[in-house]
């Protein structure tokens, strides 16, 4: 799952370092073959899943075992492309704690059997910002699932492996 290399004061976002640490872990342990990195590349200076490529290559992962979902705007879009475009309905999903728990629900409910790693996630006042969003996600989860809600795009599909 995609999120920003970098904060809005030019840190490394810690949430983006640990998730790189999770997926090479699981890589380098053989517990994965393959990565789809899926983030969002809305505009011409924001690209999530480069970023997340380039970093996996710096460490060790091989370029061809590395697919990029460009269009992964949101979590739902994520894992509902992971399955109608990627051809995946059995995956691992990579991110904190709070991030799997509404990524493996999303993915029960558009018949995806899915697990969710977690990577270390941050304390106190570092997270605070994020967790209040996560709040507003779940919610939103609900009225997605209720109304049927679609990625926003779809396209050609690209099998991994």
């Amino acid at each position: 799952m995609g999120t920003s290399k970098y904060l809005s004061d030019g840190r490394i976002n810690l949430y983006f370092k640990y998730r790189i640490d999770a997926t090479v872990d699981l890589f380098k342990t053989g517990k994965i073959d393959y990565v789809l990195v899926s983030g969002d590349n809305g505009s011409e200076d924001y690209d999530e899943p480069t970023d997340f490529k380039n970093e996996l290559i710096k460490r060790g992962i091989p370029e061809n075992r590395i697919y990029l979902d460009y269009a992964g705007f949101r979590t739902l879009d994520s894992i509902v492309r992971a399955k109608e475009i990627f051809g995946q309905d059995n995956f691992t999903i990579i991110s904190q704690q709070f991030h799997n728990e509404r990524a493996i629900y999303l993915a029960e409910k558009h018949g995806v059997k899915a697990i969710g790693y977690n990577a270390k996630d941050l304390d106190g006042k570092f997270g605070w910002n994020v967790k209040l969003r996560e709040y507003l996600a779940r919610t939103k989860v609900f009225l997605d699932i209720f109304f049927d809600v679609e990625p926003k795009f779809y396209g050609k599909k690209m099998e991994i492996g």
